[in-house]
């Protein structure tokens, strides 16, 4: 591999992090078409709670103290709710998530930081005074309008995971 050749190489190998290089190109077309919002979960819920009356923000940022920046889904911004539609994969979720088997040097760290990032989305969200519901993609929509409604009304999300 000559240095200016182009191709992908691990982030030990530069100075500058490279991309994996594609299984093929349907992969790739698939990735390429990974949205960052208004996934069809998340497009669901909102459609769900808009039949029930409930007007929120969506991909709403909102400014933190100690400089952080979060982008809930949803935002229910007088309640204080925040509500993200996690991805399986992205995400790790418990049930679904799982260890890349291929290009595993550049996709173990970037979900690890999705995790971390989540985590601290949380954190900075609940000390500014928010409740943070997340919810899986595969959950079931009944359950998660339920979920979320049980915080915007009640303040509280009985599941343990709001």
């Amino acid at each position: 591999m000559s240095e200016g050749d182009g191709s992908n190489r691990r982030p030990d190998d530069s100075a500058q992090q490279q991309y994996p290089e594609a299984l093929n190109e349907g992969r790739s077309r698939n990735m390429r078409a990974n949205r960052r919002s208004d996934t069809k979960p998340e497009v669901a819920l909102r459609r769900e709670l808009h039949r029930l009356g409930y007007r929120y923000r969506k991909d709403h940022r909102l400014d933190l103290p100690a400089g952080v920046r979060v982008r809930p889904d949803i935002v229910f911004t007088r309640r204080k709710v925040a509500v993200f539609v996690d991805g399986c994969f992205w995400h790790v979720c418990p049930e679904h998530g799982r260890e890349p088997t291929r290009n595993e040097w550049y996709w173990s760290p970037k979900l690890r930081r999705n995790v971390e990032r989540d985590q601290l989305a949380n954190t900075a969200l609940a000390d500014a005074g928010w409740q943070v519901v997340r919810i899986w993609e595969h959950e079931d929509i009944h359950s998660a309008v339920v979920r979320v409604l049980d915080v915007v009304e009640h303040g509280f999300d009985d599941t343990g995971q709001g």
